[in-house]
């Protein structure tokens, strides 16, 4: 195992762009969406229509975490690594403590199984009991790829002085009682000791680690390197982040692998916690009373083979090494990023739980699935259903009111083609053009028609679709949640064709059909036909419990266009206009 002391570099490096989030991504495409419904009416020169056409709660919610005890090794002092401990500075010449080959040392509890390994004090292995994995297995954090074997949790980083002996290859001596196990080594003028003290039924732990060299404190810092979390998932890599929070200015940083990509990225402060996560877990360091600490994000090209089928590839993934005193004493969180949980551990903690741009929507929206479905169906996909035909007829006067302007406007085309065989032929910087616009935008003051109404379903789920993928990517009750076919409803259909976005699109059709154009003109509307399958694109690889509000809300809403459609009878109050071409007579 290689010494990992060339964490820290002597500054840090500038960083890259970041690349555009998800939510920007999606926001980006309903924008330009928008604008297609919105821009075409004006450059499309529209005849008048010949006529109208007409289970049970999930594994995750299984296990609740007792309210952690008093972590023993934490001091009363406000700095993780006190300057005088306990323990006896080491003379320079010591007796040796080494154990004669490599061992492996196993951890049980309720919630985990820990894999130690006594060559450099590393953890091998941390599976977690209560969450499984895409194959069906107990969740492990611990990246086991080839490449990774060389960078396991709890290693040493020395940043400022290496130690005479490579502790990450030293065999240590280890003492395993009920409660955790301890760690030794010493040999020649250097001793190190990790202590890891368990409690049975909680995912909190207490660590320690100290080393000294020549009877002198030796600063360092602990490493959880090659990424974390559930590596089954697909881009693993991408999901995973170092993390903390700055107790003084009250700021939560996250920074993925790419932050680090020409070299380490240095944190130092009075942090409430530093560590690592995924979307759904947590490897975090807390300091007691908010104690000076450093936090180190790296990145390592890791080679993995997430398809036999496919040849292996590198990919980036994310580090962290947290500590820098010769003494770091920590209480440790290793497990889900559950809300109530991490609340009673300490309130802090809830700030990893991301939910994004609109978290307004989103908390709100978390717990109500979370009521539905703990007091109604106990099924999460029949909680979406449920809470997505509530959010629909909460917009219905809106929808409504969009509904009513659309078929406004489609009385209204043969008065704009009129104007527009008025313009005919004028360029778009033609100063006339304005006149145009004047004209129409007139007309459809006149009648109480809003220009933007087409656009108006769209833009109104908008919020709630982002809101709906924050919750189903970072709320750990949704990770495994089935309904009916669909296994998972925050990842993809496992299956060969993918039945919720194939009956998504089909939806989407028959809604688009319903509803009344906003244009006359035949090639606008083949145009907006393709609208179905630009959503369809989008929405073929995203969770499938997004999929499923999206394609409940266009069910809702054929019910709705159809019910209009049977009883709205709007009036127009301007009368038809003929345009007549120069040199008519009169």
């Amino acid at each position: 195992m290689a010494d990992s002391g060339n964490l820290t570099p002597p500054g840090n490096p500038p960083g890259k762009k970041k690349e555009i989030s998800m939510e920007a991504r999606l926001l980006l495409a309903f924008v330009l969406m928008g604008g297609v419904l919105f821009i075409t009416q004006y450059f499309n020169k529209p005849k008048p229509p010949a006529g109208r056409k007409p289970s049970a709660p999930v594994a995750a919610k299984q296990v609740q975490a007792q309210s952690p005890a008093p972590i023993p090794a934490a001091p009363p002092s406000g700095t993780p690594a006190p300057a005088k401990t306990a323990r006896k500075a080491t003379p320079p010449s010591v007796a040796t403590i080494a154990a004669p080959d490599e061992q492996a040392f196993t951890i049980e509890t309720s919630l985990y199984k820990i894999v130690f390994s006594n060559r450099g004090a590393v953890v091998k292995s941390w599976k977690l009991k209560a969450y499984k994995d895409s194959a069906g297995q107990l969740v492990e954090l611990v990246n086991q790829a080839t490449g990774a074997a060389a960078l396991l949790p709890f290693s040493y980083s020395f940043p400022r002085q290496k130690p005479a002996v490579d502790l990450n290859q030293a065999l240590f001596v280890a003492r395993q009682s009920a409660t955790g196990i301890e760690f030794e080594y010493s040999g020649g003028s250097v001793t190190a000791r990790k202590t890891f003290r368990f409690q049975p039924d909680s995912y909190l732990s207490a660590f320690r680690s100290d080393v000294t060299q020549g009877g002198g404190p030796l600063p360092h810092l602990v490493t959880w390197q090659g990424g974390f979390g559930d590596f089954s998932v697909q881009n693993a890599f991408g999901s995973q982040h170092t993390v903390y929070y700055d107790a003084s200015d009250s700021k939560l940083e996250v920074k993925d692998a790419k932050a680090a990509k020409n070299g380490p990225v240095n944190a130092s402060g009075t942090f409430s916690f530093a560590g690592i996560e995924d979307n759904y877990f947590a490897a975090v360091f807390l300091p007691p009373d908010n104690g000076a600490t450093e936090l180190v994000t790296s990145s390592h090209k890791i080679s993995i083979q997430p398809d036999p089928k496919e040849a292996a590839k590198e990919e980036l993934f994310v580090g962290a090494a947290v500590g820098g005193s010769a003494d770091n004493q920590f209480s440790l969180f290793v497990g889900p990023k559950d809300l109530d949980l991490l609340k009673r551990i300490n309130p802090k903690l809830t700030q990893i739980v991301d939910f994004g741009w609109f978290a307004f929507l989103a908390r709100p929206l978390f717990l109500a699935l979370n009521w539905v479905n703990d007091h109604i169906v106990h099924n999460y996909g029949w909680s979406i259903v449920l809470v997505t035909v509530v959010i629909n007829l909460l917009l219905l006067p809106l929808r409504m009111s969009s509904m009513k302007s659309m078929k406004k406007m489609q009385l209204l085309q043969p008065q704009i083609a009129a104007i527009n065989e008025k313009y005919k032929g004028l360029g778009m910087r033609d100063p006339r053009k304005a006149e145009q616009n004047q004209e129409v935008m007139a007309l459809y003051k006149k009648n109480g028609v809003n220009p933007m109404g087409g656009c108006m379903p769209m833009l109104l789920q908008l919020p709630f679709f982002i809101a709906f993928y924050k919750v189903l990517s970072v709320a750990i009750e949704m990770r495994g949640a089935n309904w009916l076919w669909v296994t998972d409803l925050s990842q993809p259909e496992h299956l060969p064709i993918r039945i919720l976005p194939v009956a998504m699109i089909a939806s989407q059709f028959i809604q688009q059909k319903m509803t009344p154009p906003a244009g006359g003109d035949p090639a606008q509307q083949k145009m907006m036909m393709f609208m179905p399958l630009v959503l369809g694109f989008m929405f073929y690889g995203v969770s499938s419990g997004l999929v499923l509000y999206w394609f409940t809300g266009n069910l809702v809403g054929i019910a709705q266009q159809w019910l209009f459609n049977r009883t709205a009878h709007p009036a127009v109050t301007a009368p038809a206009v003929t345009s007549k071409k120069k040199g008519a007579k009169k």
